[in-house]
């Protein structure tokens, strides 16, 4: 049996060395990036068994973003499209140094995940595995996707697959008004609710203390787990009517990207394996303070720095 099977778009990632700009760059690093896929790396690299099912171009470049996640040793049960104008949805990345921020270009329109259909995925895998992990990304990017989303979860929920998802609302996407229509006609199949404070106020109308959103949220859709992620000031969960809060670990600001993602993974690698939600939440926000300090979009962690970063000894960590 698989622990974790995850579901949405890996795009490439095209960022120029050493912060240059986009306009005078002669040279890009390339890496695989997707939410779904971070997830995936992160809780396999943690110890479980994931597995990330998607579609992509039956090409060189399809094949790149599949060979990177098989390096992690995490699963890649695609669709493979053949099609002549088969797509690999891209994105350019300019980090820079205060004053100048990052800047993100994407070049994901017609990207094969967009017609990924439920009958061409292997819909056996998520119904017999642990855990089904998605986000709100995936049903953004076409009508098809905002079905297949919807008929992988409720497939889960009715084969008792535990299903997380991470509302990881996208404004160059969609409005809040569309994307709360569709989300939360999704969350009667999630478990595990994963919502960012800011996301919760601008998608789900949420106001108040993250405490209360969780409450809120909780008894108006009946999650198993409600989590609130707050930037620099933690998380919040609520489970079983218990609130547990979590701070952040002391972290790098070099490397921010994937963060939220890489929370999700470490904190699903210890809940799906039978932990608490406290020791969830505490591997997640140990992974994602190592995640800062990685270049890319991937988590490249392991169990004993994680383990270190939440004992407070991080001297270990090179040893």
């Amino acid at each position: 049996m698989t622990d974790l099977v995850t579901f949405g778009e890996t795009m490439l990632r095209l960022s120029p060395p050493d912060e240059e700009r986009l306009e005078t760059a002669d040279q890009y690093n390339v890496r695989a990036a997707g939410a779904e896929s971070n997830v995936a790396v992160a809780a396999q690299r943690l110890g479980l068994d994931a597995v990330w099912t998607s579609k992509l171009p039956d090409s060189s470049v399809g094949r790149r973003v599949a060979g990177e996640l098989r390096t992690h040793d995490v699963t890649v049960d695609v669709v493979w499209d053949d099609a002549d104008d088969a797509r690999q949805g891209t994105y350019y990345l300019e980090q820079g140094q205060p004053p100048r921020g990052n800047e993100v270009i994407y070049d994901r329109a017609g990207a094969s995940v967009t017609s990924a259909s439920t009958a061409e995925l292997p819909t056996e895998t998520v119904e017999s595995a642990t855990g089904f992990h998605t986000t709100g990304i995936t049903p953004a990017l076409s009508e098809t996707l905002e079905t297949t989303t919807a008929d992988l979860l409720a497939r889960a929920q009715e084969a008792n697959t535990v299903t997380s998802f991470d509302l990881n609302y996208r404004s160059k996407l969609w409005e809040p008004a569309k994307a709360k229509a569709v989300l939360t006609d999704l969350f009667p199949d999630v478990d595990v609710l994963v919502v960012a404070r800011r996301d919760a106020e601008t998608v789900l109308d949420r106001t108040g203390d993250a405490e209360s959103v969780a409450r809120g949220l909780t008894d108006d859709y009946g999650f198993d787990v409600t989590i609130v992620t707050r930037g620099a000031e933690g998380a919040l969960a609520l489970s079983g009517g218990e609130v547990y809060e979590q701070p952040t670990y002391e972290a790098s600001s070099a490397h921010p990207v994937g963060t939220g993602d890489s929370f999700v993974g470490g904190f699903l690698s210890q809940y799906l394996a039978g932990e608490s939600v406290a020791e969830g939440l505490a591997w997640g926000a140990a992974t994602a303070a190592l995640k800062r300090s990685v270049p890319g979009d991937i988590a490249v962690v392991s169990p004993h720095e994680v383990r270190e970063v939440i004992a407070g000894d991080t001297e270990e960590i090179t040893r």
